[in-house]
């Protein structure tokens, strides 16, 4: 009876204990791949710094109320081996995360991503403006001079005004400015190095820099795709032929901070290194940042004998190949009961 009784006592302890077996583990199951707490409609962040233990973690998270259960957390962190693979950094927990997705992410270092786009047509000046805005940029290079900034990259003799590609570019929290410029520097490198060694033999344009520079011109004269290279036909067509550019961009560039948003006769004529009115040929470097499309027209010209444009009005422009058809243009389009203004390109 004896043995009976206590074969009975272990056979109800033994079923006791797979039971319970049996609910810690659905309910560590449950906790590792069931959804976390965060609303759909606020996506959470969670900091780790360097250093942090995957304990501190846990207690971090179940504080914040993004769980229970911490220590399901470190155990499954220790029996992975994930604990001492930890990485620092911003992570973004979307609605859905669970987790063990998160331990995923935390030891691949799939940190939030921060997103700043460069616009073709910048200037230097407007694009370090747009990247010191930025709040999770770290800035390093704030006050010095673009001169300087170029120094910091390496490249001590290049004029810095159009060296950067505009792009969208990613990047986690604290990112240095200098990184992301060197990013866009390199970038631009690449690109140009691309479209120069695609290059329409027979252009006017000796150099990848002298490229850039035409290309700049033709991303400030155009915000039309299909005009770039139209465009481009007609300033190569004035290179060849020795006549002056005659460019309203160039001549705004020049004027710095003179310029207040409306170009005057007086400007024209106005001598700077950058005026196309005064000076023969291209200007001594890039006037904004180009784009691959601008970089491809410049090398790629479509010439149809055009020496002229003229702004419509809404973005597109008139072509003409002789300077009366021109003359008209500018009294239907742009004169403005002044004939001081019509100007001939």
């Amino acid at each position: 009876m004896k043995n009976k009784r206590r074969w009975r006592y272990l056979g109800s302890f033994a079923l006791l204990a797979t039971v319970t077996v049996g609910v810690i583990t659905a309910d560590y199951l449950r906790f590792l791949h069931g959804p976390m707490r965060v609303n759909a409609d606020s996506p959470r962040t969670f900091v780790i710094e360097p250093g942090t233990s995957v304990q501190g973690i846990a207690n971090e998270l179940a504080r914040e109320g993004l769980f229970d259960r911490p220590l399901y957390f470190r155990l499954i962190a220790r029996a992975t081996g994930a604990a001492t693979r930890i990485q620092a950094g911003e992570y973004a927990i979307q609605p859905g995360s669970t987790p063990y997705r998160l331990l995923q992410k935390i030891v691949a270092g799939e940190v939030k991503q921060y997103r700043i786009t460069l616009i073709e047509g910048w200037t230097v000046a407007e694009m370090l403006d747009a990247i010191w805005a930025h709040d999770a940029i770290e800035p390093t290079l704030e006050g010095e001079s673009p001169d300087s900034i170029m120094e910091r990259l390496g490249h001590p003799d290049l004029h810095y005004e159009g060296r950067f590609f505009p792009d969208s570019y990613q990047f986690p929290r604290g990112t240095r400015d200098i990184d992301l410029l060197q990013r866009s520097f390199a970038r631009m490198q690449h690109v140009l190095e691309e479209e120069w060694q695609a290059r329409e033999e027979g252009l006017p344009i000796d150099t990848p820099a002298e490229a850039l520079t035409l290309a700049s011109i033709i991303e400030r004269e155009t915000g039309v795709p299909e005009e770039r290279a139209r465009i481009a036909g007609v300033f190569v067509e004035r290179l060849e032929r020795g006549m002056r550019l005659q460019t309203d961009p160039t001549v705004i560039y020049g004027l710095g901070e003179e310029y207040q948003g409306d170009i005057r006769y007086r400007h024209l004529r106005e001598d700077t290194p950058y005026n196309t009115y005064t000076r023969a040929g291209l200007p001594p470097t890039p006037i904004a940042l180009s784009s691959r499309e601008a970089i491809h027209a410049a090398l790629h010209p479509d010439r149809r004998g055009d020496l002229y444009f003229v702004s419509t009005g809404d973005g597109r422009h008139v072509f003409s190949e002789t300077l009366e058809q021109h003359n008209q243009a500018v009294i239907e389009y742009q004169l403005d009961g002044n004939a001081d203004r019509l100007r001939g390109r």
